[in-house]
Order: structure tokens, then sequence, then C-alpha cells
């Protein structure tokens, strides 16, 4: 942490969620003399930085820490739960909504979209879910994709097993085996779902957050720094190079030029576009294929299991009751289903008396987006937004081919609750679009510059050498999976792209490779 800006640097990182930590772990880790900053438009929530708030054990601090995250106008009040009525603007503790401009006249739009401000971004709040693609969800032209999503699981922490001693983990999945698994292959076939979590000291578990993905060999590094409340207002480029950054420190207001070799921009699926819009760099796929995942909910109770057989534990740590199951997409049921202990899901459940420890499981079905240029992002010349950045209004539209996917979902969902146990409620419900949190696309990822995507397989922005784009953002595909692991699998890839050219003692070229 400091608050003396450097005037130059070799990386400079824009965001410290899971991607940003992640480009500063991976060069930290090969090429540990490179110079980097982390730049971050929010404060600093915990000790040690990036730490996910459900392991704050105080809720009275978590709540604060959540609160902190929720930009200019934070809306955590209590401890009451964040999830309105559903004709209402989904809104989540540890998250600020789009004010305005989410929806467009004859448009579904994107009412739910938000985001975090703050060190950590959203991984200070995710669930930690880190499933794999499969079928048409997977980059076909990234030949090493599982090598990647290898080292993602290491730097995340994920346990492919996290719950394997939870009472009621087996015969849920057995439930569930015996629903779907017939015709499926093997891959594709319900498992646990990989979680970023580890075991702490007094064996609970507990959440990954970007703290993890940092790691020690981050936080020891002398020539890594992190500048907290200081927000890029855009890319400097020269000539077709990347060439720095335009920091504004949000303690005092004052602006700060630093010059760097590479610039990497992991602000969100909203932000990166932004800030390369803000900047001139606006390729014609900038914005564009957004892809929110639409989602549909229900939850049940487990019929014939011992509830005394469950506990829950206190100081924030996670329960282990019935733990997460995961129903894989494949290309014949294109979407991706979990099913989820209470305090994996990112929905409180509304109305329903404390229930017996592990009985009450939420069922989340994440559909795939029929993928099209007009779902985008817009930006402003004129107005701007809270922060003074170009101001983004979102065109977004369901397809007729997404709403028959949302309808077998929701047929889907049944499937698995009468599986399961006892209804709580009349039917699933389809969440309002943007409540995935999944937003995908906008600096999309490609193998051509055929103006239909943003950057090439290495991240790096067509066009623009030395200038790097992360985030579930870069993600080309239809994926209806949870994105994370992905999109730092990707980030990765562009990491280890930096630390080669760095350690080869030149500076990216000005042309393309």
């Amino acid at each position: 942490m400091s608050r003396v800006f450097p005037d130059a640097v070799d990386v400079a990182i824009v965001g410290s969620g899971p991607t940003g930590a992640a480009y500063a772990r991976i060069l930290s880790e090969t090429a540990p003399h490179a110079v980097v900053a982390l730049f971050e438009a929010g404060p600093v929530l915990t000790d040690p930085p990036g730490l996910h708030v459900k392991n704050i054990a105080d809720p009275v601090a978590r709540l604060a820490a959540q609160r902190r995250s929720e930009g200019v106008n934070p809306h955590t009040q209590d401890a009451s739960g964040s999830y309105p009525n559903p004709d209402r603007r989904v809104v989540r503790a540890g998250t600020h909504l789009l004010p305005d401009g989410y929806r467009q006249p004859g448009e579904d739009g994107l009412p739910a979209l938000a985001m975090s401000t703050n060190v950590g971004g959203m991984g200070a709040h995710w669930t930690a879910a880190c499933p794999r693609p499969g079928d048409a969800e997977r980059i076909s032209f990234l030949p090493d994709l599982d090598a990647l999503l290898d080292d993602a699981e290491r730097i995340l922490g994920v346990d492919r097993h996290p719950f394997d001693d939870a009472p009621f983990a087996d015969e849920v999945r057995t439930r569930l085996s015996a629903e779907f698994d017939p015709g499926r292959k093997e891959e594709r076939r319900i498992r646990p779902m990989p979680l970023a979590v580890r075991r702490r000291a007094d064996g609970a578990l507990a959440w990954s957050g970007a703290d993890v993905v940092f790691g020690d060999v981050t936080r020891n590094n002398p020539n890594f720094q992190l500048f907290a409340d200081a927000q890029v207002r855009r890319v400097l480029v020269e000539d077709g190079h990347a060439v720095g950054v335009l920091v504004r420190d949000r303690t005092d207001g004052a602006e700060h030029g630093v010059r760097a070799r590479h610039v990497v921009v992991a602000a969100d699926a909203l932000r990166t576009p932004q800030v390369l819009y803000a900047s001139g760099v606006r390729p014609p796929a900038l914005g564009r294929y957004l892809n929110d995942q639409p989602q549909t909910i229900f939850a049940v109770r487990l019929r014939d299991v011992d509830a005394a057989r469950a506990s829950r534990p206190d100081g924030g740590a996670i329960a282990e009751e019935s733990g997460v199951s995961w129903v894989p997409y494949t290309d014949d049921e294109p979407f991706h289903g979990q099913v989820m202990q209470l305090d994996a899901s990112p929905i409180p459940l509304v109305g329903e008396d404390e229930p017996a420890p592990g009985t009450i499981v939420g069922l989340g079905w994440f559909c795939g987006k029929d993928l099209q240029a007009s779902d985008r992002i817009e930006f402003d010349d004129t107005e701007t937004d809270d922060y003074g950045m170009p101001k983004p209004r979102i065109h977004y539209t369901l397809t007729p081919r997404d709403q028959e996917t949302l309808v077998r979902a929701r047929e889907s969902v049944l499937r698995a609750a009468r599986a399961l146990g006892d209804f709580i409620g009349d039917e699933p419900m389809t969440l309002s679009p943007g409540a995935s949190l999944h937003y995908q696309g906008t600096t999309r990822m490609g193998p051509a510059d055929d103006g239909t995507s943003v950057c090439g397989p290495n991240s790096e922005v067509w066009g623009v050498s030395g200038l790097y784009v992360a985030g579930n953002n870069v993600i080309p595909t239809p994926i209806a999976c949870n994105p994370t692991l992905t999109s730092v699998a990707l980030a990765i890839g562009g990491a280890r792209d930096i630390a080669a050219r760095l350690n080869a003692g030149t500076a990216a070229t000005t042309g393309r490779r």
C-alpha cells in the first residue's frame, strides 16, 4: 500500500478483482524484477487487502465492509437481507446498481446490473464457485485452455471436493444423478461444485478472495505496489502503443500520469470498456456481445434426512451441511445448475422461518445467452457517471431462443426440486436481467482481428500493443457456468505473455505479432 504515485512502472494494472490480482500474482512469480503498480478506484476493506467479507466474523464489521464497497451511494443498512420483491430491482449487499440507463425503450435491459468498488472487487463477495466450461462454453481457439484452468485453480485455491464430509452432500448428489446423469458424457455428469475455499487452522472452511490470488509472493514482492482509492481515468496511448495511465487520487482529487511499458485493464465488464472508450481506444466490438446469463431460482426442503446430523459454526465459517452440487452445462441442455446450501447462495431465502440446519437448499440455473452484437454498452461523449467517466447506457434484449432456453431451464429446476424434496414456494422465479452478476463479452477475445473481438488470444487489444484487458468481459463464448475460473485462466495467459516480453528485455513492439 502506498500514496506516493510512481512516475514510471513496467506494468500498470487497473482493477484489483480476481483477474487483476492474477496478473499481479503471475508477474510476481515469473518476472519478479518487473515494477508493477495496481490501481483500484475503491477503498481497502480488510487486512490483508482483498479478503472475502464473509470471512469477517463480526457481523457489524462485515456489514461495514459491504457498505464501503457500494460506491458513492451505499445502500446497506442492516442484516435483513437484500433481495426485494421480484418486481423491483435486485440489489445485494456489497454491490451498487447502475443508477439509470440500464434499459432502453422496447428492450429488456439489465435492471439488476451491479458492481462492487473496493480492493478485491467482486472477489470480496462472490460465491467462490469454480466450475470448468464444457461443450460450447469452451474457447476452441485456445489449445492450452486446460493447462490455464489448472493454474487458475492453483492461484484461486480451488478445492474440487470441499464438502465431502457434509452430512447430506452424498444424498443430494445421488438424487440429482439419478435424475440427470443418464445419457450424459462422464465429464458432464453430476459432481461436487469446485469451490475456491480453504481450511482454516481450526478446521473450518473459509472463502477465497483476491487476497488468496495475490498470495504471499505478491504481498512480499518489493517491486509491487497497490494503490487504493486511485481511479484510472484513461490509458495513455501514443503511436498505437499503450504508454501509461492517468490516475485520479480519490483522496485529494489530484491527477497523476504514470508511464508504463504494459497496461492491463481489469475493471469489470462495464468499466473496462468504459476506460478504453475514454482513452479513445474504440474497436468495433467494444462493449458488444454483452452476456448476462438469464437466471431462474427455486428452493426445497430436503425430504427424508436427519436434520440432527448438521450444525452451524460461528465466526463466519462455512457450514458443512448439504454442500454445493453441480449440474453441468451441455449442448443438449444449455444451462448450468447449482444446488447450494444456504450460506453458499448469493440470494437470501425470504419468508422462511429458521430452518433445521442443512435441510433447505437453493437451486440456481444459469442459461447460455444467444449472443448478439446488438446487446451492448453504449457510452456517452457528453454526460458522465458518478465517477466522472463516460456515462453508460445498456442495450439488451432476450431473443426467442433465450426465452425458450429459460422455459427449459425452469423445467430442469423443477426436475431437480422434485428429486430432492418439498417445494418452498409454488414455482421457480426468473430473476431480473442482470441478477447473475456474471457479465461477459464486452471486451471479448477472438482468434483474428475481424471486428467481432476486442483482443487476441493473449488478451492484448487489437491495434494497441502493450494494452491488455482482463475479466469475465474477455470470455467470447455463451458460457453459462460461473465465469471466474475461466476469466482468471485467461488472465494467466495474458500475464505470461507480458512476463515473456519483460524477461526478454524488450518492450512490446508497436506492431502486431
